[in-house]
């Protein structure tokens, strides 16, 4: 295209896609990015300034800390794990849970609160509460963002996302999302919620404003997706079976499995702290001699002392693919004394 969308960008499929995916997440409007990381990029600065506050869950994607970085407004960090008023230990100090920096006199006086989140978390494949975030948000008067990308397409009865599984649609003001995972695996993203928000962002948000428009060629790809997603839940269906089998015959082997509800699934090394990243690396390393390509993750991606295998389940993985993996990991398990 060559160029950005209010110069000469914009073709019939770019509107259409941001309507279907408006219809799909069950929102207003949609507005398209290069990547999901140009969505978060540019969601923040153009709606809360020095007088707002974000409030930030700590384990958030880097894309949502950068933005984050891009504005001016006070920030605070809370833990989804950690969600009532009372204090967690984060990076050596004392934080208050999500409800206390909400009932917090300062945030309270502030012009706007945001409460910005992943949907679900990528590299521990949990999913946030969203249903208790936006009671929270309610109770509260704060607007609430979720990055959606790794849920869009599969997560829900249908798909829709986090929204969709925790019965929220209607609750959540801003949501971001990539069309490089689920929804067709290239590039591009997006961020859709409430129209007048949507129509500033069009206005404002500058990784809109001055990058190239998504290529047609992934936006045609997404609008296939999309419409594959919208007539049958067959290929979602089949990875939520192929997760929870996965799960549960890896935590039968006796491998140590963080709990989720999710196609991520990681395969922890804690045993091991604080010895535990050259595990993941030999560990993945023999995996792959058993033809099973997977990633060991370990500091500085994660935590010392959280290293990890990150196995990621697909809906085109058969019973006997996921059998054959299990085994494999079964073999080398046992070779490195993880079980």
């Amino acid at each position: 295209m060559s160029s950005v969308r209010f110069i000469c960008g914009t073709q019939d499929i770019h509107k259409q896609l941001e309507k279907k995916v408006s219809e799909f997440l069950g929102t207003e409007d949609t507005i398209l990015y290069a990547a999901c990381f140009d969505a978060n990029g540019g969601v923040f600065e153009p709606f809360l300034d020095q007088d707002c506050a974000i409030i930030a869950d700590q384990l958030n994607h880097a894309s949502i800390i950068d933005g984050v970085r891009l504005c001016k407004a006070k920030r605070y960090v809370y833990s989804h794990i950690q969600m009532g008023p009372d204090t967690y230990k984060f990076d050596g100090k004392d934080l208050q849970g999500l409800e206390g920096v909400l009932a917090s006199e300062e945030v309270r006086n502030c012009k706007y609160r945001m409460i910005a989140t992943d949907g679900v978390f990528s590299m521990n494949g949990d999913l946030a509460p969203l249903d208790r975030i936006c009671a929270l948000a309610e109770k509260y008067d704060a607007l609430v963002m979720v990055d959606d990308s790794h849920s869009t397409g599969f997560v829900g009865k249908t798909g829709r996302g986090t929204h969709e599984y925790f019965g929220v649609m209607d609750k959540v003001d801003l949501i971001t999302t990539t069309f490089g995972k689920a929804l067709g695996g290239a590039s591009g993203g997006c961020t859709s919620g409430r129209a007048v928000m949507i129509e500033w962002l069009r206005q404002v948000s500058r990784p809109y404003l001055f990058s190239n428009t998504v290529a047609p060629m992934v936006v045609g790809a997404t609008l296939k997706v999309l419409d594959l997603l919208s007539s049958s839940t067959e290929l979602r269906d089949r990875l939520e079976w192929n997760q929870k089998y996965f799960r549960q015959r890896m935590t039968a082997e006796g491998f140590e499995i963080l709990k989720g509800d999710h196609a991520i699934v990681p395969i922890m090394f804690t045993k091991f702290t604080p010895d535990d990243a050259p595990v993941a690396q030999a560990f993945a390393k023999d995996m792959l001699e058993e033809g099973i390509y997977v990633t060991g993750f370990f500091y500085p991606v994660v935590a010392k002392g959280q290293s990890r295998i990150r196995v990621q389940l697909s809906a085109g993985h058969s019973r006997d693919h996921i059998d054959k993996a299990i085994a494999a990991f079964v073999k080398v398990g046992r070779k490195h004394q993880v079980i």
